[in-house]
């Protein structure tokens, strides 16, 4: 898979016109899935990938990005179209996920910004998929399950739609569409990073001030 960008220190190239610390990628993937266990020689992989990118300066979510991936080590059952709303049919027409990494990697810039998502399972996903050296992202990832949990000083932690409940927001969309979910998420990092603007120990990769 392509590098990050031709430029010999790309986020050097990319610090001149994006400051560091000021958007953030939040990720929400949708994957194959059965009810029970996986038919013989399937195995999940990630069929869509949501991103909504929240700008941490004017404080809003700023765009919203789906792509749709055509796995090659499973298909698309009932229980997984009932679960995301995807059809074999539309994942057949979507790109290969090395592409999608790809344009990750050079659309969204995943290997400079910041990436958040609700829980690890997200980060895990792409790590089982990746070749090595095909993950496209940078070091810098939050669980925001985990952010939520700290913010409210809850004893638990929560799935996206019951912090939306709790945080008094609205769920946009359908859940478990990637596309929507990511949008979702956007919303809670941005009511959470209001809540912790300026705290030395700010999880959102803002530079301090």
């Amino acid at each position: 898979m392509k590098s990050g960008g031709a430029d010999a220190n790309p986020i050097t190239s990319l610090s001149a016109m994006e400051p560091f610390g000021r958007f953030l990628n939040v990720i929400d993937v949708e994957a194959t899935c059965w009810e029970g266990r996986p038919p013989p020689g399937q195995t999940s992989e990630i069929i869509e990938i949501g991103l909504c990118v929240v700008d941490l300066e004017s404080m809003e979510r700023v765009s919203r990005h789906r792509l749709l991936v055509r796995p090659a080590r499973s298909t698309v059952g009932d229980f997984c179209t009932e679960l995301t709303g995807l059809t074999q049919k539309e994942v057949d027409g979507g790109v290969g996920f090395p592409e999608a990494c790809d344009i990750l990697r050079r659309d969204h810039y995943a290997w400079y910004r910041t990436w958040a998502s609700w829980g690890d399972y997200d980060r895990r996903q792409f790590e089982r998929q990746c070749a090595p050296g095909g993950y496209p992202f940078g070091a810098r990832h939050v669980n925001a399950k985990a952010v939520f949990r700290e913010v409210y000083g809850l004893t638990r932690r929560l799935g996206m739609k019951a912090a939306l409940d709790h945080a008094g927001l609205p769920l946009e969309g359908r859940h478990h569409s990637g596309a929507d979910d990511a949008w979702n998420i956007g919303a809670l990092v941005l009511r959470m990073a209001t809540a912790q603007r300026g705290r030395p120990d700010d999880p959102w990769g803002r530079p301090h001030r």
